[in-house]
């Protein structure tokens, strides 16, 4: 398995978007000297009570200005809300900036309040995150100018400045659980993953699927399937429940807006549920009704807090039953207190993943 410091970089009571960046940037130098393999960050806009990182690639260059080893980038680029010229040369840029350790993950995006202030169209999303994978792949693929033209993306005699230092690019990712872009992901050799909101027990099926698909297309090495929640470890069970069970149970509330009352949140939670049940995830209704009680949380088995060795074997069984190989964790989350969310970090990196680095999901 491989292990992943994920970050919405949610917003903390108190501190400035300044201090938390650099909190931020002392919980991945950690990850970095733990040997985490990778570091996340979403691009959210517009989400002043939510999440505070609306750049993949400024997080990505900044944190790779303070690490190592980590391989570092966005969960990813909300591809439609960007000029595709300029993307291709920021992701060039930030992979020679950090010596060839980024990793690109595209997204169509879930949420339309993001694309009107930028223009863009909504109901095209997806179409035009599928098409900007063979745009980047033509602008990387020589130093000669390149021409392009396709649905929506146009280049013509367009040379790059600088490409990327990783040949013929750097590695990507497309997080779904959409049948026919998890077959474009195997055909095209691009790794997925799927977050808390969809049922590991639904996504078995489909993400062995994808597997079978990626291994006909006779790709040489394997995929990687992530999967993301939040996660806290401390010294033993009792300790972890007590420090963390509160704030992991609200982590996501910020998913819902900003209600000011029950109603309005409850009314925020039967608008996400219905728009899971309206493509027959009704698991996936009942989780989003759900995702901020505690009692269901932990019956499901959807945030993980424990010892190193609780929480090691819920890793171990949750990856087997949902069938994924990278784990992406929500380490700072809610008002955890920085001591107790290094103190997290280090345990996890210290004995999680040792007991876990060998282990193989799908064999």
């Amino acid at each position: 398995m491989q292990f992943a410091h994920f970050s919405h970089v949610w917003g903390k009571a108190g501190m400035t978007p300044g201090e938390r960046y650099a909190q931020l940037w002392r919980e991945l130098q950690l990850c970095d000297e733990l040997g985490f393999d990778y570091g996340f960050s979403v691009e959210h806009h517009f989400s002043r009570d939510e999440s505070w990182m609306s750049s993949c690639n400024l997080y990505a260059v900044a944190a790779g200005a303070r690490t190592r080893r980590i391989r570092l980038g966005g969960m990813g680029h909300v591809v439609p809300l960007h000029h595709p010229m300029r993307l291709v040369e920021e992701i060039a840029l930030a992979d020679q900036m950090l010596g060839g350790r980024v990793e690109v993950g595209l997204v169509p995006g879930v949420s339309p309040r993001f694309f009107a202030p930028f223009n863009a169209d909504f109901d095209s999303k997806r179409e035009v995150t599928l098409e900007f994978v063979s745009f980047l792949r033509a602008a990387y693929a020589t130093e000669a100018p390149f021409s392009f033209e396709g649905r929506f993306h146009h280049a013509k005699d367009a040379a790059l400045s600088v490409l990327p230092v990783q040949r013929p690019h750097p590695p990507l990712w497309i997080e779904t659980r959409d049948p026919s872009t998890l077959e474009f992901c195997a055909r095209e050799g691009i790794s997925t993953g799927y977050f808390i909101t969809y049922p590991r027990e639904d996504a078995r099926p489909r993400y062995a699927d994808y597997l079978a698909k990626w291994k006909s297309a006779g790709w040489k090495t394997g995929p990687r399937i992530g999967y993301s929640t939040v996660v806290y470890v401390d010294e033993t069970d009792a300790r972890a429940l007590d420090k963390a069970l509160k704030d992991a149970s609200q982590a996501y509330r910020g998913f819902f807006g900003n209600p000011q009352t029950p109603a309005e949140l409850q009314s925020a939670q039967d608008e996400g549920a219905r728009r899971h049940e309206e493509k027959g995830d009704f698991k996936g209704g009942e989780i989003m009704r759900h995702l901020l009680d505690p009692d269901y949380l932990l019956a499901n088995e959807l945030i993980i807090l424990g010892s190193p060795d609780t929480v090691a074997a819920k890793l171990k069984r949750l990856a087997s039953d949902g069938h994924f190989n990278v784990f992406m964790g929500e380490f700072n989350f809610g008002n955890l207190a920085e001591p107790d969310l290094m103190r997290s970090i280090r345990l996890f990196g210290e004995h999680v993943i040792p007991a876990l680095r060998d282990f193989e999901p799908f064999d």
